[in-house]
């Protein structure tokens, strides 16, 4: 965000950005390993998410493009794609569960928490660097990265969510 309010456009004030990185690396100096030391758990997750929210709610407005919501795409699909096949399950929704596809790769595949937040990073951030190069096409773009999205969220689910039914 820093970098597209620099040189793409600018929608907040930059000092804002720099203070919410700094936030967000102390955040990550003490939680980004494998036994939290100052565990912020919903809390610094939801702060940190409405921070985020607002400011790409600012950069929505802004340019008055909705294909910036982009920079959400890999949480959003998941967040939206697991809403969905829960209310296949019949689930109510309102309750605590462990089916997200990031929760399916720690508990059930074992995947360490650290690597499955870095693989959730690495693709967003690859999504973001092909939408600044792709400027022009943004709803092209966002529609592309959302079915790719969903693809890889289905055949990862067909494959993998019997390990969470069998526990």
């Amino acid at each position: 965000l820093a970098y597209v309010n620099r040189e793409v456009v600018a929608f907040v004030e930059a000092d804002f950005i720099y203070t919410v990185i700094c936030s967000v690396l102390v955040f990550c100096f003490f939680n980004f390993r494998k036994r939290a030391k100052c565990f912020a758990g919903d809390v610094g997750s939801v702060s940190i998410a409405f921070i985020l929210l607002f400011l790409i709610g600012r950069l929505i407005i802004r340019t008055e493009d909705f294909s910036w919501i982009v920079l959400l795409s890999v949480y959003g699909v998941d967040s939206v794609l697991t809403i969905i096949h829960r209310l296949m399950l019949h689930e109510n929704i309102g309750l605590p569960h462990r089916k997200h596809m990031y929760q399916i790769m720690a508990n059930e595949l074992k995947v360490p928490h650290v690597v499955v937040s870095s693989i959730y990073m690495a693709v967003q951030a690859i999504i973001v660097v092909g939408y600044i190069m792709c400027l022009g096409y943004g709803y092209w773009y966002l529609t592309g990265i959302i079915l790719l999205l969903c693809f890889s969220y289905t055949c990862f689910m067909k494959k993998y969510f019997g390990l969470h039914q069998s526990t």
